[in-house]
């Protein structure tokens, strides 16, 4: 099965992160949630406690399939500040693996390591002009794709882009099924 990393924060965006995790999960994409800080409890952006697999220092020398960075402010502030992530994204861009991000991550975590340099992307209204900025090609949908990068703009395009991450990693057919209502019967 596939893997993925997703890395939190103090100020994640709840939604974001909480969505991605369980879609993935629900595909059966192996999740690990790690906190880029010194704790694996972390306060999302609305005082929601999240609680991760692990701290991200404490993987060292690991691959994924996917990474993908959930929003939030100041969250992605933090993600962007953490040497150990910026690590993890350097390997994982390098060896062209599947990288997603949503909301401010776009901008303020991939757009300072120069990974959207002439590529297609979106992010949250509020960052997008720093896309420009860092020589991305705004493009304004729910979710963009180019090549590796799958970009989306808000907590309110989590689930479509998390089922896009299915989608990429293990088919349509995984997408629809998790995306399909269960039936039950009384």
């Amino acid at each position: 099965m596939p893997s993925a990393l997703i890395p939190i924060a103090d100020g994640t965006e709840e939604m974001e992160a909480v969505i991605l995790i369980d879609v993935l999960r629900r595909a059966g994409v192996t999740v690990t949630v790690a906190s880029v800080a010194n704790t694996a409890m972390i306060t999302a952006s609305r005082g929601v406690q999240l609680q991760a697999d692990c701290t991200l220092n404490m993987l060292t020398q690991m691959e994924w399939d996917l990474i993908a960075l959930p929003g939030g402010m100041p969250g992605a502030e933090h993600l962007s500040r953490s040497e150990y992530l910026r690590k993890q994204l350097l390997n994982h861009w390098e060896h062209q693996h599947l990288l997603g991000a949503i909301c401010a991550a776009p901008a303020v975590v991939l757009g300072e390591l120069g990974f959207l340099q002439a590529r297609k992307a979106t992010c949250h209204p509020q960052f997008q002009s720093v896309l420009t900025e860092v020589g991305a090609q705004l493009v304004e949908g729910p979710v963009v794709e180019d090549g590796m990068l799958v970009t989306s703009q808000a907590p309110g395009t989590a689930m479509l882009f998390a089922l896009t991450l299915v989608t990429r990693l293990l088919g349509e057919e995984a997408a629809q099924k998790v995306a399909t209502p269960m039936v039950f019967s009384l």
